[in-house]
């Protein structure tokens, strides 16, 4: 794998992210407050007291759950330990849904791979029912190794997707164009493990190695600096951005962060929508013509 050296790691600068008071604060030390098993007949545990979610993987089935909460708007951040060795076939899915024919979705997906090979990070948008955005990415460490922070910062101006700090993507509101961006819908976070060794390594070449089985995920540490949306109402007391309580609304990358940014696009992205000529031969979507 091609990971991140430590003097390639000097290159990347403090990203500082805002926590507010008034939005509700999560930060999760019984997973079990906040989450709740949905598939998987026993094959995902919430255990050491809470601290410490599995999800694992079988040829028979794979595993999920999702949080009790609602969102709309927040920082949203998770440890996450990949399954280790030949995970091929596999897909650990993170992601933020609503319900619906004209869904939102925020996602993180990690396709597994061989022994050796790098991860693929998948990341997509879809709003009102609308997707096919998709970054790729390799990453800069082994994520089977330790535990990493993937995170999601969610406002009215933009999605920035980021990993241990570093922001890898900005999907921008641009209503104003006429793109539609998730912002009405509440949603809840899911995640599951599974098998999709019909497409995920190399288009499907690679199937899933059962005899490796059962594949396992890990996740720790949840934190949510967000609106959660109960009955209706919001627990966020201003959604007005001038409100320093709720400074993350309106927050932007800085400078430093906008350079690490351009660093993993230009070294580490393997796929871009926006650069996919051949799918988009009549044009390109709009947000791409505006990047």
């Amino acid at each position: 794998m091609a990971y991140l050296s430590s003097k390639n790691f000097s290159v990347l600068f403090v990203f500082s992210v805002v926590i507010i008071s008034s939005s509700m604060v999560i930060s999760a030390t019984d997973l079990n407050q906040d989450f709740q098993i949905t598939w998987g007949d026993g094959r995902a545990k919430i255990v050491n007291n809470g601290e410490l979610l599995t999800l694992s993987l079988d040829k028979a089935s794979g595993s999920g759950f999702e949080s009790k909460n609602e969102y709309l708007y927040g920082q949203i951040d998770m440890q996450l330990k990949l399954v280790a060795g030949n995970s091929a076939g596999t897909v650990t899915a993170y992601y933020l849904s609503s319900k619906g024919s004209t869904w939102d979705e925020i996602d993180f997906e990690f396709l597994g791979n061989l022994s050796g090979d790098p991860y693929i990070l998948h990341t997509n948008v879809f709003s009102q029912g609308k997707g096919n955005r998709e970054q790729q990415f390799y990453l800069w460490f082994d994520p089977t190794a330790d535990f990493h922070t993937y995170s999601i910062l969610w406002n009215p101006r933009h999605i920035i997707f980021s990993v241990d700090g570093t922001p890898i993507r900005k999907f921008k509101n641009l209503e104003s164009a006429g793109v539609p961006y998730p912002k009405n819908q509440p949603m809840r976070i899911y995640s599951s493990l599974w098998n999709a060794d019909d497409w995920a390594t190399r288009g499907g070449l690679v199937k899933t190695d059962w005899t490796q089985a059962p594949f396992t995920a890990s996740y720790r540490n949840f934190k949510a600096n967000a609106c959660v949306i109960n009955a209706g109402k919001s627990s966020c007391s201003s959604n007005s951005p001038s409100s320093s309580s709720n400074s993350w609304l309106s927050q932007e990358l800085d400078s430093a962060a906008e350079k690490r940014l351009k660093w993993v696009q230009n070294n580490y992205m393997i796929y871009n929508y926006c650069s996919d000529a051949k799918r988009f031969s009549q044009g390109y979507p709009t947000e791409c013509k505006m990047a």
